[in-house]
């Protein structure tokens, strides 16, 4: 299978640069999985296509202000890092730039209290970093850093709310689970008024998200782990939807590969309460054993989330669902407009 077959025709300015003031204004692209029939209607509509006995699962990982700058101690030349994970004491997996003068064993200061020391080094700019610092790390965190937005986004995001999921709750992200920034407080408690049960994982987004393909074959990509917990509650919220029939409807790339995770470790039965670290790679040919549809935004050509939604729809839906969003100008990526694959 081409990584090529996955590539469309984008232009540059359908790619969203700023949030939506109203979150739930975006609009949405209904798309039947069987037929590949669509329908345009606006995210508050959602209501709608939920019916009672369904749950849906929301990805509740907080984005931590990961990016920091600083100076090479020894020659002051400016240094930027990318926080993607927590290896603890002390100690983060990063993207570094200039990747090339920042080999192990140098040393980046941010400020009076707080440097980082270089102590390993892996491809595409990937660093281990081992942090130095006085008082709390996270409140230097806090004051320091700064949202860590994609780098297709020009805008600078003054709040930093904005790109946060409004049910946001356990820090450890690197990126904003984006699928759930269309939900508001108000359409939630109308979601759950409506019978819809509500359920949330966690999974913090990290390196994957940041790293285009390399590849030629899909088979031969690999994706990077990132960490995962779901609780014994969601996992009996879940076999209850699975008894009595409801659809489970994954909010986002993040919550459906959480949730096929699970299913795998479980072999098909009985979901419980897990945790760990989760490389699976979905693209056409897998079966979901656990996923029933899914509430998603619009991404890039020949990336790895295209071939998540791909295996769910077909890749023949989806790109002709992309090929009509391209030509109804919808919003693309993670402050963009949203798609229900159900």
């Amino acid at each position: 299978m081409n990584v090529e077959d996955y590539d469309f025709d984008l232009p540059e300015e359908l790619i969203a640069q700023t949030p939506l003031l109203d979150r739930s204004a975006s609009r949405l692209l209904l798309v039947n999985r069987e037929t590949g029939e669509t329908d345009h209607r606006h995210f508050s509509d959602m209501l709608e296509y939920l019916q009672p006995g369904d749950t849906l699962v929301l990805n509740d990982t907080r984005v931590i202000p990961a990016r920091l700058f600083g100076v090479k101690e020894d020659t002051g030349a400016k240094a930027e890092v990318l926080l993607l994970k927590n290896l603890g004491e002390d100690r983060w997996e990063a993207l570094v730039k200039p990747g090339k003068k920042l080999k192990s064993g140098a040393v980046i200061v941010f400020s009076d209290e707080l440097r980082a020391v270089v102590e390993d080094e892996s491809d595409m700019g990937g660093r281990t970093l081992r942090f130095i610092y006085k008082g709390i790390f996270q409140e230097i965190l806090d004051r320091l850093g700064m949202m860590p937005l994609p780098p297709y986004i020009k805008e600078t995001l003054d709040d930093r709310e904005r790109y946060q999921t409004v049910y946001a709750k356990h820090e450890g992200s690197a990126a904003a689970p984006t699928a759930g920034l269309h939900f508001t407080t108000s359409l939630l408690e109308q979601i759950a008024a409506k019978g819809v049960s509500i359920a949330y994982i966690t999974l913090h987004v990290g390196l994957g998200t940041f790293r285009p393909m390399s590849v030629e074959k899909v088979e031969e990509h690999v994706m990077h782990a990132e960490y995962f917990v779901m609780s014994q509650e969601t996992a009996d919220t879940l076999n209850a939807a699975r008894e009595r029939g409801g659809r489970i409807i994954a909010v986002g790339t993040t919550s459906c590969r959480t949730l096929e995770t699970v299913g795998r470790q479980c072999q098909g039965g009985p979901l419980s309460a897990c945790s760990g670290w989760t490389d699976i790679f979905i693209y056409p040919g897998y079966q979901f054993n656990v996923v029933n549809a899914l509430i998603t935004n619009f991404h890039l050509p020949k990336s790895t989330l295209v071939m998540l939604v791909s295996a769910l729809a077909g890749r023949e839906n989806i790109l002709a669902a992309y090929e009509e969003a391209i030509a109804e100008r919808y919003r693309f990526f993670s402050f963009g407009d949203a798609m229900f694959i159900y």
